[in-house]
């Protein structure tokens, strides 16, 4: 018994880890949530796949063939137990019960003993009469009575319940499918491709008596194969039947959280070809031949999308291009071979736009400290205080030659941060382990990038610039002071060329803001570089005022009118002309358009296991009621004639219970009242 508690002591720990650890996950996403050192411990003891791990299943059954060794031991006592009522007890053993009384009565032994038989009957005992030898040529009746037989009973059933709970578990946990790999020549599939393409070793069949894996199926097509994961691969599993997705339904809560996933679709028999027209929603499944079809979650279907590629590399050139989530394109930056994969599309992006806790880092220029966290995802945190729609996104690998990638998340429209500037958000970053970092580039006027990318190239433009240089210095100094115009042209034209990169300090031409910041730590001395920088940033910052109007002039626009909201603008724009020369690719991918198009991840399962779990559990209720709350009591009453010729007849009486309760004193007083009282 301490081995069984034992071990379902332990059974119970692994199913608490399996719960709260995410199961049968890649070995890269326990690496980036936990780090190295615990990654190997949880893939080392086998915790990512804990239910079909080797010694949960050993444990299982030690459980089980414990238990059920200790059922088959006790099980014949018991029986053996209940069918016995110990009538040959002897008279002068019932002096020594605990719980015990004496009576006289008026009738005979024979009389009294039917009497009081009668009235144990009644009260839901069950009896057995016994005559015997009382001495002196007198016959003595033994009543032997017992009740509650059903606590032994519990007991069994407690017992046998564990047993089938563990045997349910074996049979719809992984160890038929582990011993197809171990015993039928399957094995796991690690490699990567089409479906249809995979090897028969790798395929279980249709009439796989246990099994559960996730099928994916997009709108207007279907699919008959289901994917089992394991903890170093993948299984196909053969389905006798085939889903087509007609129409994916979701709906959303004001958080941006799926309130409703539902399907409707047709399942095809391969066998007879009929057809059948279900709905599929959650906690709602459908079942055909034995196999339950849970709604598990919803993905892309293999969207299609097209994408303009906005410059962000001086030699880069715009261009557009389709392609298709989950597919990839090949694009050339000079020399250099791209591979961008589509990864994601989200339609909608419901986010907390509360101003607590923005940050200004140039660097990681973010929409929100909340956004910072998760942008691209429904916004989970407690403070929500303005939830709001902001649109589509796109998420996109660039992939180089030699395999390395970077992950990329953009969105659609420009999104209004708060401070009245609408920007389109440009995130990267380097590893799934990190956040997204944002570029801000701010909308023009028509709700586009053109503004901002008219004025970076007229940044890079050297003629451009000594324009907006010339303009800016005569337009600051009073007429007829020509040496100040001269002056105020060399620096203004130095600050513009360390802006836009065309100058070297510190042996690297960086651009941006940080070009400024070296400049000043190189030529001018530490007292003086707070004064030094303020006057350089303002001219910089009226250089780039004309090099904007030289930009929109060349794009048929008149110059932006001096107003607060304009000024927000320029500022917004320099700061993402500082930034756009940190960031780590050529291009930006912009989603223009798209088509998207809903898939469904069905959970399908055989579960044998689940009547005899359930039945298990039926046990178990019954077997700890009966336990807990069902006493067993033994009753003998002993009747004899009354000596020397007395008449009536001497009764003793005494009860045993199986355990002790408080109500023992009063239940013997009641049986005496009734059954040991005179007349």
């Amino acid at each position: 018994m301490r081995f069984a508690i034992a071990l379902l002591t332990i059974i119970c720990i692994a199913s608490v880890i399996g719960t709260v650890l995410q199961q049968h996950e890649p070995a890269v996403n326990y690496t980036n949530q936990f780090g190295p050192f615990w990654a190997e411990v949880f893939l080392t003891l086998k915790l990512n796949a804990v239910y079909s791990a080797w010694w949960f299943l050993l444990i299982l059954a030690f459980l089980v063939v414990s238990t059920s060794l200790c059922i088959a031991r006790n099980t014949p006592k018991i029986i053996a137990d209940l069918k016995n009522y110990k009538e040959n007890i002897r008279e002068k053993s019932l002096q020594a019960f605990h719980h015990k009384a004496q009576g006289h009565l008026a009738g005979t032994p024979e009389a009294e003993a039917q009497r009081i038989g009668q009235m144990l009957a009644g009260g839901g005992w069950k009896v057995r009469l016994q005559e015997r030898d009382a001495g002196a040529d007198h016959k003595g009746w033994m009543v032997a009575a017992k009740a509650g037989g059903a606590n032994r009973i519990g007991y069994i059933a407690a017992h046998s319940a564990i047993v089938l709970v563990c045997l349910g578990g074996l049979l719809d946990g992984d160890l038929i499918v582990r011993a197809q790999t171990w015993l039928g020549g399957k094995s796991v599939y690690t490699g990567g491709g089409l479906v249809s393409e995979v090897k028969p070793e790798h395929r279980l069949p249709e009439n796989n008596p246990t099994f559960r894996g996730n099928l994916v199926v997009a709108e207007g097509s279907q699919s008959s194969t289901a994917i089992l994961s394991q903890s170093d691969g993948v299984l196909l599993q053969e389905l006798p039947f085939a889903i087509e997705l007609k129409k994916f339904i979701v709906e959303y809560y004001s958080t941006g959280m799926p309130k409703l996933f539902a399907s409707d679709i047709v399942i095809h028999d391969k066998a007879t070809g009929e057809k059948e027209e279900a709905r599929v929603e959650v906690n709602h499944p459908a079942s055909f031949k034995g196999i339950q079809i849970y709604q598990s979650s919803f993905d892309d279907g293999g969207s299609r999308v097209k994408l303009r590629a906005v410059p962000m590399a001086a030699a880069s050139k715009p261009f557009e291009i389709e392609g298709q989530i989950g597919g990839s394109s090949e694009i050339t930056n000079g020399n250099e071979k791209l591979t961008l994969e589509y990864t994601g599309l989200r339609v909608i992006n419901v986010e907390n736009m509360t101003r607590e806790g923005s940050g200004v880092d140039v660097r990681k220029v973010d929409l929100r400290q909340s956004l910072n966290d998760r942008l691209g995802a429904a916004d989970k945190s407690v403070n929500k205080q303005e939830l709001r729609n902001v649109g589509p996104s796109i998420s996109y690998k660039l992939r180089d030659a030699s395999g390395q990638a970077r992950e990329f998340n953009n969105y659609m429209l420009p999104v209004d941060t708060g401070d009245g500037t609408p920007v389109f958000l440009l995130g990267v970053r380097d590893t799934p382990a990190e956040q997204f970092r944002y570029l801000r580039v701010p909308a023009d006027e028509d709700g586009s990038m053109q503004g901002f990318m008219g004025m970076r190239e007229a940044l890079l433009d050297p003629a451009q610039r000594e324009r907006a240089v010339h303009n800016y210095a005569s337009k600051a100094v009073e007429p007829g002071r020509p040496e100040l115009t001269e002056q105020l042209a060399i620096s203004a034209a130095r600050a513009l060329n360390l802006f836009a990169g065309a100058e070297a300090i510190k042996g690297e031409q960086k651009g941006g803001l940080q070009a400024i910041s070296d400049f000043m730590e190189e030529a001018v001395p530490e007292g003086e570089r707070e004064k030094a920088a303020g006057v350089l940033l303002r001219i910089l910052n009226g250089t780039l005022l004309e090099l904007n109007t030289l930009s929109r002039q060349k794009q048929g626009k008149p110059p932006l009118a001096e107003n607060e909201a304009n000024g927000r603008w320029l500022n917004q724009a320099i700061l993402a002309l500082s930034d756009i020369n940190f960031y780590p690719a050529p291009v930006a991918m912009e989603l223009t358009d798209f088509t998207q198009v809903q898939a469904s991840v069905f959970q399908v399962a055989r579960a044998p296991g689940k009547t005899v779990v359930y039945l298990g559990c039926l046990l178990l209720i019954l077997g700890v009621f009966a336990m807990l709350y069902v006493r067993e009591r033994r009753l003998w009453v002993w009747l004899a004639p009354q000596g020397a010729g007395l008449a009536g007849t001497q009764a003793i009486m005494a009860l045993s219970f199986n355990r002790k309760t408080l109500d023992a004193d009063r239940e013997l007083a009641q049986l005496r009242q009734k059954l040991l009282a005179s007349p």
